[in-house]
């Protein structure tokens, strides 16, 4: 990136509000977490930090209470989730953290808060090693403030626990306390996993079952979200079944469900969901630039769910996979039978007589057309194991068969298309050239653009000949 080009970044950055700066830099820091856009992120990264460091240098800065909130609760990060997602084990609601920090300032331990917030006050920013160890000191009595809360104990705790939010923030505030109380073992988890699973073979497995041995996470509590941090690290994340069947020595689901690790198949399933009411979204809003992906995903989840685990269909895991099944092949099979006759309205030849002065072919419901058809046609790729083999094959023939005949006679059309009409047939040709794209190649298509050619050129030379 040039000088000026630099200049011009630092000067937008400058003129954000401190707490828009603050969020770049907590969302750069995760991409370069990530592996993803480091060039990109060290740039900006350091952009920020200079332009902090310049403004704390120019002015006496005040409490940063919300950099304290977020050293708090860096270590929860890999088990967050955003407002609206379907909760699992192994997760906490972003949502929860700022009510239970009030609670900490207010009831928890305020005198702690306060003192922490002098001592960051007075930190230079760029003092990594001082900063990091009044995180660990701020975990700590927040540990403490909850498990005294939420732990056994005389009287009643009921009203104490209803000051610090509703239920959903008091169901993950145990959670929170658990996880900074065993923050230095998730620290070791993170160093010693692998970045990428790619592959989840023995040796991988081999790898992560002596990264998660560490006793302080081999509880009912914590377990679930040690298994969180190497889902997220996997090419494949229901492949997390894996380490329950190699714990359990077997395939049959009651074994594994009788091992701690058998809660790694309720998250393999959990997620699975998750991306089935995605893709059903994202059917239903007409977008379809991650279908493909999404399909993918649930095609090798059911399938390898189905082949490496023996599931009883009455079984609670065999009903889940059933239900996740059914709700994708519903959402699916609504939807494909909906494209013939999308593209039907597109491509019918209406009489010349019923076709009125200025008529124009919509180029976005063409677009989306073409959408739906290849959405079809990916589909195809996974029809057997998502139960949609029929109406899929069915409809992606019904598809071939009426746009090759329709493409053919739109363009017969044209050698005799009355002036008025011919715009409307040339832009009705061009939307069965595009449907030809999609269901018979790039070939074809152009095939039929010069017989479109060739037709409008024979019409212009018989009517001059004329």
């Amino acid at each position: 990136m040039s000088q000026t080009s630099i200049e011009r970044l630092r000067e937008y950055l400058a003129q954000l509000p401190p707490q828009a700066q603050a969020l770049l830099m907590r969302e750069f820091e995760r991409a370069l977490e990530r592996g993803q856009d480091t060039a990109v992120a060290t740039l900006v990264l350091e952009q920020l930090r200079n332009i902090v460091r310049k403004t704390e240098a120019d002015e006496a800065a005040p409490p940063r209470t919300d950099d304290l909130s977020r050293l708090l609760f860096q270590v929860l990060e890999p088990f967050l989730v955003e407002a609206g997602t379907p909760i699992r084990v192994g997760q906490i609601r972003r949502s929860s953290l700022q009510p239970i920090w009030q609670w900490l300032g207010r009831d928890g331990a305020p005198d702690k808060v306060n003192e922490f917030e002098a001592l960051l006050s007075r930190l230079p920013a760029d003092n990594a090693g001082q900063v990091e160890a009044l995180a660990l000191r701020l975990q700590a009595v927040a540990a403490d403030a909850i498990f005294e809360l939420t732990g056994p104990g005389g009287g009643d705790k009921s009203r104490a626990l209803a000051r610090v939010g509703p239920p959903n923030v008091i169901e993950d505030l145990y959670s929170v306390g658990a996880i900074l109380q065993v923050r230095e073992a998730i620290a070791t988890v993170n160093e010693r996993l692998p970045r990428f699973l790619r592959t989840f073979g023995d040796p991988q497995i081999a790898s992560v079952t002596s990264a998660l041995n560490i006793p302080a996470l081999q509880t009912p509590q914590m377990l679930p979200f040690a298994l969180s941090m190497v889902v997220q690290r996997m090419t494949a994340p229901w492949q997390i079944i894996r380490l329950a069947i190699k714990i359990a020595a077997s395939d049959d689901e009651i074994r594994v469900a009788a091992t701690p690790y058998g809660v790694a198949v309720t998250i393999a399933l959990h997620d699975l969901s998750c991306v089935a009411a995605i893709l059903r979204m994202d059917i239903k809003r007409g977008h379809f630039d991650n279908v493909a992906d999404n399909l993918k995903t649930l095609h090798d989840g059911v399938r390898g769910l189905r082949t490496e685990l023996d599931l009883r269909n009455d079984s609670a895991w065999g009903k889940q996979l059933t239900s996740i099944r059914a709700d994708i092949s519903n959402a699916l099979q609504s939807e494909i039978d909906s494209v013939p006759g999308r593209v039907r309205r597109i491509l019918r030849q209406r009489p010349e007589k019923d076709i009125p002065p200025g008529a124009r072919v919509d180029s976005t419901e063409v677009e989306e057309a073409v959408a739906l058809i290849d959405f079809v046609a990916t589909c195809r790729n996974y029809a057997s194991e998502l139960a949609i083999n029929e109406v899929t094959l069915r409809t992606y023939s019904d598809l071939q068969q009426y746009v090759e005949r329709s493409t053919e006679q739109l363009v017969q059309s044209l050698r005799a298309a009355d002036h008025k009409v011919r715009t409307y047939r040339q832009q009705q040709v061009q939307a069965a050239i595009r449907f030809c794209q999609v269901l018979f190649g790039d070939d074809y298509a152009s095939l039929m653009s010069r017989a479109a050619e060739n037709a409008l050129t024979g019409e212009r030379k018989s009517s001059r000949a004329g």
